[in-house]
């Protein structure tokens, strides 16, 4: 056995080495340069001293930029919630669905993918407009309601006021419910899809209802797709740039788009840099609470 791996170590280097070449020059390597741009300081237009500063992660902690991060990460985590609240009914509903009915449903949960997210998102733009479906939709019912008010000779209801739905930051967190819904969904399909239905006919014939079967039996053992649909459904969310942009107003911006400022616009790559790894620094933490979470559900007591 052991000289079967040895003669297979060239086989394993030769499908290996490929990728590992493409995510170390087309990824660690320029990683590593905004990284050290983390350190720099700006010295004219184009020229950035790596001098070893931490001013810029200093900086980020300026009440500014504290806010926008403490802000970011409450939209991040109403998302995951409001995702987790939808998504827990939609992937139980498919997950006891039948087989045929089953496969559409799957279907439908991941065909937003085939569609790019600016697409979505413009059309998100054209449902929640000052005239769009949602107000004219609302105006044509307001008009109804007039019509008849107006025949029972109760008074006047008078002219359809349109609803603010864009450019704040309901309209963030709608879209970046809309976005990342599935992100939700498919892990938790997958934990309880797992699940052994005996378990839960046991509770059944032993008494308990439905809700105390979900709160007692279902929930605790789909705890590892739960904490997966958090991580992948959080982290994607926080680092949200296009959704806020497009949907959002002056006070409804997030930390991803004062980053893409500091890169564009104020040309002031090493905070950009600071911040930008700031965020990274939150993801691995997020995921490594995460692994250690399921790790010691795993260990026997």
């Amino acid at each position: 056995m052991e000289q079967h791996w040895k003669s297979a170590k060239g086989l394993f280097g030769a499908v290996l080495g490929p990728p590992l070449f493409w995510l170390v020059l087309f990824f660690m390597i320029p990683m590593g340069i905004v990284w050290l741009y983390s350190f720099g300081e700006n010295r004219g237009l184009t020229e950035i001293a790596l001098t070893g500063t931490f001013s810029n992660y200093l900086r980020a902690f300026d009440p500014l930029y504290l806010k926008i991060f403490v802000k970011s990460v409450g939209i991040a985590g109403l998302t995951t919630l409001i995702c987790l609240i939808i998504g827990f009914p939609v992937a139980l509903a498919i997950t006891f669905a039948p087989p045929k009915a089953k496969t559409w449903l799957l279907l439908a949960v991941m065909l937003p993918f085939w569609t790019n997210l600016l697409i979505r998102t413009y059309a998100l733009i054209a449902v929640l407009r000052t005239e769009g479906y949602v107000n004219q939709s609302l105006e044509w019912l307001w008009n109804g309601l007039g019509a008849v008010v107006g025949v029972l000779g109760v008074g006047s209801l008078g002219p359809f006021q349109p609803l603010e739905l864009l450019h704040n930051n309901f309209a963030v967190v709608l879209g970046l419910v809309y976005v990342h819904l599935p992100f939700m969904v498919l892990p938790l399909y997958s934990a309880l899809d797992r699940l052994d239905t005996s378990l839960l006919e046991a509770s059944l014939d032993l008494g308990a209802g439905h809700l105390r079967t979900l709160l007692t039996i279902v929930a605790p053992l789909a705890l590892p797709g739960i904490a997966s649909g958090v991580v992948i459904t959080f982290i994607p969310a926080l680092g949200s740039y296009l959704t806020p942009d497009l949907l959002g107003g002056p006070d409804s911006q997030m930390i991803a788009n004062i980053i893409e400022r500091q890169f564009k616009r104020a040309n002031d790559w090493p905070f950009g840099a600071a911040l930008a790894f700031l965020l990274m620094y939150m993801t691995f933490i997020a995921i490594a609470l995460q692994a250690m979470l399921s790790r010691r559900r795993r260990e026997p007591s």
